[in-house]
C-alpha cells in the first residue's frame, strides 16, 4: 500500500523513524550551539561567535524542513526536548567556553550527523523516495564541505 505521494507506507515509516533521529541530533545540536555562541570565550571570540550564529541558523532551516518532510510522508515529527533528548546521538555539551573545544564538539556533531545522513540517503534511495533523496543530497554536500573547512582550522 501507497501513501498519498506514492511511497509504500511501510518504507515511509522506516523512513520517518531515520528521520526523526535526525531531527533529534539536529535539535541538540541547534542547542550546543547556541550555548557555544553565547559561552565561547578567548582570543577567537569575534569569529567563532558569528561562525555558530551561522551554524545554527542554517541548523534551525533543517530542522524544520526535517519535520516538514516527515510530515509529507505522514509520520509526526518529535517535538518536545524529552523526545529529542532521549533519541540523539548527538549529546547535550554543557560549560564549553574554549573556542578549539567548540569547533572539535561541532566537528563531532557533524560527523555523526554526515553518518545519519547517509544512511537516510540509501533508504530513501531504496524507497523510490526522490524527495528526500534530494534533501539528503543537499544536506550531505554541504556537510562535507563544513567539515573539510573545520578541519583546516584546527590544522
Amino acid at each position: 500500500m501507497k501513501n498519498l505521494i506514492g511511497i509504500d507506507q511501510d518504507k515511509a515509516k522506516a523512513l520517518t523513524s531515520e528521520l526523526n533521529q535526525l531531527l533529534a541530533d539536529y535539535q541538540v545540536f541547534y542547542q550546543n550551539l547556541r550555548g557555544f555562541h553565547w559561552n565561547i570565550k578567548g582570543r577567537e571570540f569575534f569569529e567563532l561567535h558569528l561562525k555558530f550564529e551561522e551554524f545554527y541558523n542554517d541548523a534551525v532551516i533543517k530542522i524544520d524542513e526535517i519535520a516538514e518532510r516527515i510530515l509529507t510522508l505522514e509520520g509526526e515529527p518529535l517535538h518536545t526536548f524529552t523526545a529529542y533528548v532521549n533519541h540523539a546521538d548527538i549529546k547535550e555539551e554543557k560549560g564549553i567556553t574554549n573556542g578549539i573545544e567548540g569547533v572539535e564538539i561541532v566537528v563531532k556533531n557533524f560527523a555523526t550527523i554526515i553518518l545519519k545522513e547517509r544512511e537516510i540517503l540509501a533508504l530513501a534511495a531504496e524507497a523510490d523516495d526522490e524527495g528526500t533523496v534530494a534533501l539528503m543530497s543537499d544536506y550531505i554536500s554541504q556537510t562535507e564541505k563544513t567539515l573539510w573547512m573545520l578541519n583546516s582550522y584546527l590544522q
